[in-house]
């Protein structure tokens, strides 16, 4: 019988609505290149079905400009791109537009304060990660993660369970003794396919999701003052996602798959 030991937080409209700030970031960076691509909100909720920046640039190439002249080494065009628009991201977060979701720092803090383990687990890229920390949290976060897995760190992203695998390699742990708190229906085919049961917060990119097989969808983690609300799923929080919660979902998952294997 597994115990709660860690909580793997996915990044991007988890950890804070940061999915504006990259589409606004991409369209700097495009340009910054003289393109007259626009990404405006509605087709930038298509594009996030893709995961990762550079994949999200090819396919809207494919499929949206496919009478684009594609410069000869297109690899290295669309990497460039990206490296403009993550700069532009970057320097965003450093002027605080970015603050974190409800109750995200207030879990993290109560998570360490009784022992669980804190991980990362995102396909955004590291330095994406590493200045939402150190910009949209209150308190210094060094030391707070295992393990900050990001990026091209796996060669497949999200759904894929690839990232998850090996935060779990990482760290040492099972799927079996954590929590994954994912916002999109890759990140929860990416935990479930990697044995974790996972809670999910809605975002204004992800509200009309398929979220069948998650643990609890809440809307958000809750504050005092800014209860949380449970969208589906159960135990209910009562308003706020704490320790005593989630050890309580984590053994409610656990009860659940043991009566699926008896029956």
């Amino acid at each position: 019988m597994s115990s709660l030991k860690a909580l793997l937080f996915d990044v991007d409209g988890t950890l804070a609505d940061t999915e504006e700030i990259h589409r606004k970031a991409f369209n700097a960076a495009f340009s910054d290149s003289g393109l007259d691509w626009d990404w405006d909100r509605h087709l930038y909720h298509q594009l996030l079905e893709v995961t990762g920046g550079r994949e999200r640039i090819r396919y809207y190439l494919d499929r949206f400009l496919p009478g684009f002249e594609r410069p000869a080494d297109l690899d290295g065009y669309i990497a460039g791109l990206h490296r403009d628009k993550t700069q532009h991201y970057v320097g965003m977060l450093a002027r605080g537009h970015v603050p974190l979701r409800p109750g995200v720092e207030r879990l993290m803090l109560d998570a360490r304060a009784r022992g669980l383990r804190l991980a990362i687990v995102t396909t955004t890229t590291p330095a994406n990660v590493t200045s939402l920390l150190t910009h949209s949290f209150a308190a210094d976060t060094s030391g707070w993660f295992d393990v900050i897995a990001a990026g091209d760190v796996v060669a497949h992203k999200k759904p894929a369970p690839d990232i998850y695998f090996y935060a779990l390699q990482q760290t040492g742990l099972v799927g079996a003794e954590c929590l994954a708190f994912e916002d999109s229906v890759n990140g929860l085919r990416s935990a479930l396919s990697a044995g974790v049961d996972t809670l999910i917060t809605l975002n204004r990119f992800t509200a009309d999701h398929d979220f069948s097989g998650a643990a609890v969808v809440l809307d958000q983690l809750g504050e005092s003052g800014n209860p949380c609300r449970l969208i589906a799923g159960e135990p209910d929080p009562g308003g706020v996602v704490d320790v005593a919660y989630l050890q309580r979902l984590h053994a409610h998952c656990r009860e659940r798959r043991e009566r699926l294997q008896r029956n």
